[in-house]
Formats: C-alpha cells, sequence, structure tokens
C-alpha cells in the first residue's frame, strides 16, 4: 500500500497517462450518457406503449439487467416495440459493457498503472552514503564476467538499465539493476557518480559517446568504454572516456599470440614488475614425455612452472606431472630467464608453413596483423567475397570459400600449416571447424576465439589447444584497468589475483599456508613493504602488510576468501 502514492503520482505526471485517463474518463461519460438515454426511453415506451409506470431507480435497474446480460426477467416488455426496444439494450451492452469496457479500462488504467507499479520496483537512485562503487552502462557478457570478479573483491556494482521492465527482470535474477537514461546527466547525479570508483560504458559507440558528455557534466570518475569499430576509439577518447578498449582487435592479438610457427618460443601473456608470465608449447620439443621434475626448468633456467594447461585445464604443477604433446607450460620469470628457457626450446623439425587464418571479420584481420608483425605468413579464408579487397592487403594468400569445403582448406594449405585460427563469430561452426581441422591435420596447433562463454568447453570437446572469449577478455581488462596494473590473460577461467594478506596467514610459511594444496592456487610473487619477491620458496615467511599475487581460477580464488578472509 505504501507504494500506490507514487504509483498514481507517476501515473498523473506522465503526458500519455494523463491522456488514457482522459480518454478513459470520456468513454466513462459516454457509457453514463447511453444508459441514461436508455433509462428515459424504458420509461416512456412503458407509459405510452406498455401502461404502465414504473420508478426512475426501476428504469436505472432494468437498463443496467438488460445490457449486462444478467435478464433477471421480473421487468419485461410485452408489445413488440419494447422486445425491439429491449432488443437493441442487450446488443449495444454486449459491446459497450462486455467488450469495450473491458479493453479500455485495461488499455487507459490497468496497463498505465502496472507500469507505475514496475517503475516503482526498480531502483532510479543510490543510497546517498554509497562511494567505491562500479556502473556498468549495460549488462552483456562483459558484465557478467565482470560483476563477478567486483562481488568477489567486495566491490558494490549496478548495472544500468533503461527500461524498468528489464531492469526488473535483472533484479529478480539477483542482478543489482537500477533504471534511468544514460545520456542523461541528472542520471549519473542520481547514481552517485561522483563517489564511484569506476563507470563502464559498453553499450554501442554513438550511445557510448552520448553518456560520456553526460558523465562529464557530473563526475570526472574514471570512465572506460568498449569501443565496437577501430574508427570509435578517438571519438569515444574526445567525449571524455579514460580508457578505449578495443577488445575484438585485442582479441585477435591474444589468439595471434598462442600461435606456433617456426621455431618454438615462450610467448609472454602479461608483467607484473619485472616478472614476465609466459607459456610455451611442448609438442616437438625434447620436454615432451618428461615429468617436470625430469625437465629441471627451475634449477637449469630459474623459471617457476605455475601451472601447466591440457585440452582447456590448467593443472597444477606438480613434481610428478607429465608433458605430453599437447600440454602448455605457464612460467613466471624475469627476461633474461625465458631467454634461457628458449635455448632449451630446440626442436627437430621447425615448421615454418603459414598459419592458416579462419573468418576474415574484425578479430581475424587483428588477428592477421599481430601475425604479420611478427613477420609469420599468413593464408586466410572468408566466405565473402565483398571483402576480398580489405582482405588481400593483409594476407599472403587469401581464398575466398566456405571452410566446410574441404577443397578450400587444401588450396589455404591447412595439411602443411603449423597452427589455424578460427575467428568467426559462430561459436557452432567454430566447433565444427575444430573437428574438421584435427582430423585433417593431427598435429595442427588449433587457436579459437568464441562468442559465448558456456560454450568453451565444447570447443575443447571439439579438439581446440587454446579457447578464449570476448566476455571473458573484457572483463580481464577492465578489471586490470581497475587494479591499476597491466593486462595479463592466462586463460579462459584463469586469471591473476592480488590479495591482501588474511590474518589467518600472519607469520605461517608458504608451505604451512596451504594455499596450493587446499585451494589449487598458485603463489606467484609476494609483494611486501622490503620488495616484491618473485617465485618466493616455500620457506617464504608471510607478515602482515603484505599482498599475494596468485594465479588461478574464480573457484579457487573463492575458496581462498571462504577460508582466509571470513
Amino acid at each position: 500500500m505504501k507504494f500506490l502514492p507514487a504509483q498514481f503520482a507517476f501515473i498523473l505526471q506522465g503526458g500519455d497517462s494523463r491522456r488514457n485517463l482522459r480518454a478513459l474518463a470520456m468513454y466513462l461519460a459516454f457509457l453514463g450518457a447511453v444508459i441514461l438515454l436508455y433509462a428515459i426511453l424504458f420509461h416512456w415506451i412503458m407509459w405510452t406503449v406498455e401502461g404502465q409506470r414504473h420508478s426512475w431507480l426501476t428504469g436505472l435497474y432494468w437498463t443496467l439487467t438488460v445490457m449486462s446480460t444478467l435478464g433477471f426477467g421480473d421487468i419485461t416488455f410485452t408489445s413488440d416495440i419494447g422486445r425491439a426496444f429491449s432488443v437493441v439494450v442487450l446488443l449495444s451492452g454486449i459491446v459497450l459493457l462486455l467488450i469495450v469496457l473491458p479493453f479500455a479500462f485495461i488499455s487507459f488504467f490497468y496497463a498505465p498503472w502496472l507500469e507505475a507499479r514496475l517503475r516503482t520496483r526498480a531502483p532510479r537512485s543510490l543510497p546517498a552514503d554509497l562511494e567505491g562503487h562500479v556502473v556498468i552502462a549495460a549488462y552483456d557478457s562483459v558484465a557478467k564476467g565482470l560483476g563477478r570478479k567486483l562481488q568477489l573483491r567486495g566491490i558494490p556494482w549496478f548495472a544500468l538499465e533503461p527500461d524498468p521492465r528489464a531492469a526488473i527482470d535483472l533484479i529478480d535474477e539477483s542482478v543489482p539493476a537500477v533504471t534511468g537514461q544514460p545520456g542523461r546527466p541528472e542520471t549519473w547525479r542520481l547514481l552517485r557518480a561522483d563517489r564511484a570508483r569506476l563507470v563502464v560504458a559498453n553499450r554501442d559507440d554513438p550511445a557510448d559517446a552520448s553518456l560520456a558528455l553526460a558523465l562529464r557534466e557530473v563526475s570526472d570518475v574514471m570512465l572506460v568504454a568498449i569501443a565496437e569499430h577501430p574508427d570509435a576509439v578517438d571519438i569515444l577518447s574526445l567525449s571524455g572516456c579514460d580508457e578505449v578498449l578495443h577488445l575484438k582487435g585485442q582479441l585477435g592479438d591474444q589468439l595471434a599470440a598462442r600461435v606456433d610457427t617456426g621455431i618454438a618460443r615462450a610467448h609472454v601473456v602479461g608483467t607484473f614488475q619485472d616478472q614476465a608470465i609466459a607459456e610455451f608449447t611442448v609438442h616437438g620439443t625434447p620436454l615432451a614425455g618428461r615429468t617436470l621434475r625430469e625437465t629441471q626448468l627451475r634449477e637449469i633456467t630459474g623459471l617457476n612452472v605455475v601451472g601447466v594447461w591440457r585440452r582447456g585445464r590448467l593443472e597444477s604443477s606438480r613434481p610428478d606431472l607429465v608433458l605430453t604433446d599437447y600440454s602448455v607450460p605457464v612460467v613466471v620469470g624475469t627476461r633474461d630467464q625465458l631467454t634461457d628457457l628458449e635455448s632449451l626450446l630446440v626442436i627437430h623439425q621447425a615448421n615454418f608453413n603459414p598459419v592458416v587464418v579462419i573468418g576474415g571479420g574484425m578479430v581475424g584481420r587483428s588477428t592477421a596483423k599481430a601475425l604479420r608483425k611478427r613477420d609469420v605468413a599468413v593464408h586466410m579464408v572468408e566466405r565473402e567475397p565483398t571483402l576480398a579487397p580489405a582482405l588481400e592487403a593483409m594476407t599472403n594468400r587469401l581464398v575466398i570459400g566456405d571452410a566446410a569445403d574441404r577443397t578450400v582448406l587444401d588450396r589455404a594449405g591447412l595439411g602443411d600449416a603449423p597452427s589455424v585460427v578460427l575467428t568467426t563469430n559462430d561459436d557452432a561452426m567454430n566447433a565444427y571447424l575444430a573437428v574438421y581441422c584435427r582430423r585433417l591435420n593431427p598435429d595442427l596447433r588449433i587457436v579459437s576465439r568464441v562468442t559465448e562463454e558456456q560454450n568453451v568447453e565444447a570447443l575443447y570437446r571439439a579438439g581446440a589447444d587454446f579457447v578464449l572469449s570476448y566476455a571473458t577478455l573484457g572483463a580481464q581488462a577492465i578489471f586490470a584497468l581497475l587494479d591499476g596494473r597491466e593486462l595479463v590473460v592466462i586463460g579462459e577461467g584463469t586469471d591473476l589475483f592480488r590479495v591482501d594478506m588474511p590474518p589467518s596467514l600472519y607469520g605461517k610459511t608458504l608451505s604451512e599456508s596451504g594455499i596450493g594444496t587446499r585451494t589449487g592456487l598458485n603463489v606467484v610473487a609476494i609483494d611486501s613493504a622490503d620488495g616484491m619477491i618473485a617465485n618466493p620458496p616455500p620457506e617464504t615467511r608471510l607478515e602482515a602488510g603484505g599482498q599475494l599475487v596468485m594465479i588461478g581460477t574464480m573457484e579457487q580464488r573463492a575458496t581462498f576468501a571462504e577460508e582466509h578472509e571470513r
């Protein structure tokens, strides 16, 4: 009941609502006039034709019973004129009372009232004392992953939804949503943007530019935008965005970094302080078939193996873990140590054949450009002939045709290629091509993009060696900006975490903490008052005021929080 005044105030406030109420009032007035006319005609026919006298209340009573089709039968006409009049009243009552009146009531009153009820349920402002929160302009796949990370860090966040109905649906799904127009400064005042920690503009390029202009009238909060097109990066920056991410371009760069070609190398996927995080493939190297203990990588190079990718799963770096041709170890160390590692990655037969890129969209083009910068030859397969002029300049060979056709893949050189990159935006097609390419070339390294996070496992089951989703990359890139660190993309579902040292670990050594055995997280560094300790040995003592730098999954991070941060 306490919401009724607000709901009716909304109905009376809107111009459309007032017009609807006027239309409903006019119809009710018309209906009342018809009923009054029928009551008068009832008296006239009863008096002049039937010779009967009735009260005015009786006339109103007879009119309503006939129009509503109740027809009690206690008052009837005996003349033909009276019965014809009864038929007219009956038929008009069916139309006016039983058809038009409910429709008018629902359209002009109930629907606006329901809309008002929904709008009052969807919050339009945030608490006045709230600060340090994050506002995301649209709840999409990137926002979903980012929200999980923010929640785990204990940072309040809210998704902005212009449609109150959609905002209510999000709230019913336990998503913290607010409603408002992103292009209006008043919206950002109500969302306490002046005390927010971050705003993410992730709608579309024109809407994000309008959002930035409106936000800058209210606050200088950090604003990160996601650009759909490369040309929009400069426009969004000029509109007031602090950082503009062209995720499709970055996705192509990340996919290109996972490609194998020529002499085996360690691919750096990120850095923190003076430490680099890199990964390398075991296929074709002397390390295949050995355990981690037998490789003696740490003793020879000083690098710390923090995990081993195997078909999309990051396994803990146990000494007895056997490296196979499909293993991809993840190591942490200095650039000099990575150079020592590459001297060990001597393969018996290097494959310098061109890499095949399937798909000439934005991701495919970015992949091809990144590979060409590394002087890697690229053969591209694209189905749409109209894209040929733009793609020929960035590839060594362009094959127009359907990638599901074996002759097309043969012309692209898939049989001899060291790697193939699947960049279509159709997850089902990428899974199909992964199976097909694996059958045509069993030694091929398959790198694929994925649009929906839930399809990652399907791509790995199909035979892909590395899969990265647009959503994961976006969430990790934004969170890295929030953390003030460089982006580190280790793989799908795995991230780099910086955690304040919990009191439960004060004074314990790293081995006594049981972090790795209990949670699966791998501590790659400890940031303390004395400086950064990279690759800390098990006897390193954990002191108050420091930070743990760990690699693992969101689930492992949640387990750590349950054990040590409650």
